[in-house]
């Protein structure tokens, strides 16, 4: 169970990456229904700590908070050039043999793979960091293209807002997809951002401003996900020439219709997954997928994982929430 989690910081600390762990977590939403975590961070030397931003912050704990968290998040990481304190580097195997998490935040995959804890693993963090990581972790399978990845006990985020999704992941995993997406409808963020730092991002929530044509068409597909979709089709609903309607899309979402649709067709399946039981042909139909086959092909390419496997890993996550 998630409850306790605590923020490890070095000689500085990213202000930024700590602030989204304390908006995630140290912040109490128990009023509006959600959970709320025993928050603190922690230092090797606690005290006064300057931020990347020029002001400091008081750490009051040392890493004897890490003896009991449930999950431990470094935020960012900024002495990389220094090997990690050896009491911190022990710390955080003790954490993980005794089944915690880690989330290493933008740089703080590198003090992560310094204390050997992502050899054999596949690991993200920011672009510009991601060949160095490389270079000096060759154990470490580094993964420049993605937001944010989990392997094992271990996830690790791509650079700065990045944070936000690997945090609401680990949300959803914990307490399920209803209370992650009204966290993130508390934060004012998607719920899932899919692609990459290619800026490369399908969003569930498309940027289109109100009165633009396209509004009532992505209306209109998303409350209509099981019918067949066409370009053509959603173009003549728009008004458009199909090569306009695919132009215009893709400045208003940042992606092709057909990549979107299936994405919101896949979180149609995921809250069908989780909140029904209905099985998977159904859900498949009702999403627009056609059949079972379909429905675990994509969930297997997109979400590395099986459609049954979700259900019963999120199912299981949201029965105490």
């Amino acid at each position: 169970m998630l409850r306790t989690v605590t923020a490890v910081v070095g000689d500085r600390v990213a202000a930024f990456e700590l602030g989204v762990l304390s908006e995630v977590f140290g912040l109490d939403r128990s009023g509006d229904g959600l959970p709320t975590y025993d928050f603190t961070v922690c230092a090797v030397r606690p005290g006064r700590v300057p931020t990347t931003s020029g002001y400091d912050v008081h750490v009051e704990h040392g890493l004897e908070r890490l003896e009991r968290a449930d999950l431990v998040a470094v935020p960012a990481w900024t002495s990389q050039d220094v090997p990690p304190p050896a009491e911190l580097v022990d710390a955080l195997h003790r954490a993980v043999e005794r089944g915690a998490l880690l989330l290493g935040v933008c740089s703080g995959a590198f003090l992560l793979a310094a204390a050997g804890l992502l050899d054999g693993r596949r690991a993200a963090t920011h672009w510009r960091y991601a060949p160095d990581l490389a270079a000096r972790h060759p154990a470490v399978l580094v993964d420049a293209g993605v937001l944010y990845v989990q392997d094992g006990p271990v996830v690790t985020s791509a650079g700065t807002a990045a944070a936000i999704d690997a945090c609401l992941h680990l949300v959803r995993a914990e307490h399920g997809a209803a209370v992650a997406n009204a966290l993130a409808r508390r934060m004012v963020v998607p719920p899932h951002r899919s692609g990459g730092q290619a800026q490369f991002v399908e969003s569930p929530v498309p940027a289109v401003v109100a009165g633009d044509e396209l509004t009532g068409v992505l209306a209109w597909m998303r409350e209509n996900l099981a019918e067949p979709m066409p370009v053509d089709a959603l173009a003549a609903r728009a008004l458009m020439s199909a090569r306009t309607f695919a132009r215009r899309f893709r400045a208003a979402t940042g992606t092709t219709p057909h990549r979107w649709l299936l994405e919101q067709r896949l979180l149609l399946a995921e809250h069908l997954l989780e909140e029904t039981d209905l099985g998977v042909d159904q859900v498949a139909r009702r999403c627009g997928l056609g059949g079972p086959d379909a429905l675990r092909h994509h969930f297997a390419l997109r979400r590395r994982v099986s459609p049954t496997a979700y259900r019963r890993s999120f199912r299981a996550a949201a029965a105490p929430a």
